[in-house]
This record gives structure tokens, C-alpha cells and sequence, in this order.
């Protein structure tokens, strides 16, 4: 259900410029959407875990405040990480 630690060397690599890079906007956004998305699929099979779905909640709002500041001080970025995640239509 958690992500490795190698997948968010990859994702950090890819958002943050390089592995040590993890306070970006860009790479807070993308990890979060990993974990949203395993913790979706999780879901999918175990419907009544309702503390994950509680989390789940929470992760959402932590990347909507996340996105939400990124809009807010430089869309270039902000487009450039929603076209790569696939979140927004």
C-alpha cells in the first residue's frame, strides 16, 4: 500500500531536478498522487477500511493546498505538473 523509498527517488528525481530535492511543490504534489492512487486501489478491494479512507481524504486536501499554492505563485509550473500527472481534466 506505501510507496518504496526507491520510487520516491525516482519521482524526486524526475520533479526535483536531483534525488535530495524533496521540498519542491512539484515533488510534494507527485509523491502524494502515488500515494493517492495506491491507496485508491486498495480501496477498490477493501471497501470498508474506513481509516484509509480518511487518509486518503487528508492526502487529497494536503494536494489540493499544495496545487492550490503553486497556481498561486508560478503557473508555468503549476500547468507543467498537471499535464505529467494526468490530475486535472
Amino acid at each position: 500500500m506505501s510507496i518504496t523509498s526507491e520510487k520516491i527517488a525516482e519521482i524526486t528525481k524526475e520533479f526535483g531536478g536531483d534525488d535530495k530535492n524533496s521540498g519542491k511543490s512539484e515533488v510534494q504534489v507527485a509523491i502524494l498522487t502515488e500515494r493517492i492512487r495506491n491507496i485508491t486501489e486498495h480501496l477498490k478491494s477493501f471497501k470498508k477500511d474506513h481509516s484509509s479512507r480518511r487518509g486518503l481524504i487528508q492526502m487529497v486536501s494536503k494536494r489540493r493546498s499544495l496545487l492550490k499554492y503553486l497556481r498561486s505563485s508560478n503557473l508555468d509550473r503549476y500547468d507543467a505538473v498537471i499535464n505529467k500527472l494526468n490530475i486535472r481534466k
